[in-house]
């Protein structure tokens, strides 16, 4: 055996690994966690999220929680959307920068009640950059008291998308995912057991997220799936939260956010409110705000199925005029659809393009993202 090989970290496991050998996932190294990638048809497994219940094993994703004083007021310089003040309840999605502008990640921050109705903060990450943010966090930390706990080996995330979730998880929850409104979330008992429930997700569809201690984490995936396969739902991995994040038009990190990215770049104006409040690269994206060349993230849909992946050029007049950073086939749209940056001044809706996928010529069209809706 080579040296490397004995020298390779072992993979990760959530709560959920065994399950998902068990019926045949396909397990992939995802930032450093042995994840599923799919169990059988990507296709099938996109469809039945969008027509019925999709789960997702998110449980590689950070989980911090903080305590101390005004922890609100400490959160609220590191990110780029108001957190000091918002309601007990409430859920932001934000994006975390550095002095330069560049996107260390987008994160959601919690502000919600534990059991005993005493509030508290959390914030969850992307799992590949978890200990940038666990860094970047404790390096701003200084004398302020706050206290920062990362429980995400010790805990588990499950996600239950779909226009059949919320009313599949009600059955097996205190508190139902319906009287949840959107972005907002409790603490409650599912299955028997103390679980944070959350109206959130990444797929563009409705449904809810769930955070418990690992040792709950099995019964209440395997009873969640028994309703689920009830209604001609199931388990789907991760190639199919990617394609349908995409058609939602939700950026990935990595893709669509970097820290080569500056936050006036990404149409997600939403999440970056600069009014009466400092935060670390606040001046950083005043100034790209005015900067008029940097390109710009637009949707692009193909002629064909063909998919242009990331790094793809986007041509007019075989001038580049930009990249795609993300792509895939559309199930639900039957047709490849792509993100990419594009120079501001060829941005327009309706503007033909071409896109090189490697070396060939496919014609493509800027559109409005998302590309999908749910009615």
């Amino acid at each position: 055996m080579a040296v490397d090989q004995l020298l390779k970290t072992p993979l990760n496991k959530t709560p959920l690994y065994q399950w998902h050998v068990d019926q045949n996932g396909r397990m992939v190294d995802f930032a450093g966690w042995s994840m599923p990638v799919q169990y059988s048809s990507i296709i099938d497994e996109h469809h039945q999220t969008r027509r019925s219940i999709g789960m997702f094993d998110v449980s590689h994703m950070g989980r911090l929680y903080f305590s101390g004083a005004d922890v609100d007021k400490f959160l609220d310089r590191l990110t780029t959307r108001r957190v000091a003040g918002v309601q007990c309840g409430k859920i932001r999605y934000s994006l975390m920068t550095n002095d330069a502008g560049g996107i260390l990640d987008d994160v959601l921050v919690y502000h919600l009640p534990d059991a005993n109705g005493a509030p508290f903060h959390m914030m969850v990450v992307n799992a590949s950059n978890r200990q940038k943010i666990v860094d970047w966090i404790g390096s701003n930390i200084g004398d302020s008291g706050i206290e920062l706990e990362d429980r995400t080996s010790s805990t588990a995330m499950i996600a239950v998308q779909g226009p059949a979730a919320n009313q599949a998880v009600a059955q097996l929850s205190e508190t139902a995912p319906d009287s949840l409104a959107y972005y907002t979330g409790t603490t409650t008992n599912v299955c028997g057991a103390e679980a944070i429930l959350t109206r959130t997700g990444y797929t563009g569809e409705d449904g809810c997220e769930i955070i418990c201690e690992a040792e709950h984490a099995q019964k209440i995936w395997s009873d969640v799936f028994e309703i689920a396969q009830s209604v001609d739902g199931g388990a789907s991995g991760l190639a199919a939260r990617d394609t349908l994040r995409l058609e939602a038009g939700m950026p990935l990190y990595g893709h669509e956010l970097s820290e080569s990215i500056n936050p006036a770049q990404t149409d997600l104006k939403f999440a970056i409110q600069m009014k009466d409040r400092e935060f670390v690269g606040r001046s950083a994206i005043l100034s790209a705000r005015k900067d008029k060349t940097l390109p710009v993230r637009v949707g692009l849909k193909l002629e064909g199925r063909r998919a242009a992946r990331q790094d793809c050029a986007v041509l007019i007049d075989d001038k580049k005029i930009g990249t795609v950073s993300s792509g895939t086939y559309s199930p639900t749209l039957e047709t490849s659809i792509s993100m990419a940056y594009v120079d501001p001044d060829k941005s327009e809706i309706g503007t033909e393009v071409i896109i090189d996928i490697r070396g060939k010529s496919h014609p493509a069209t800027i559109v409005e993202v998302p590309f999908y809706k749910r009615t």
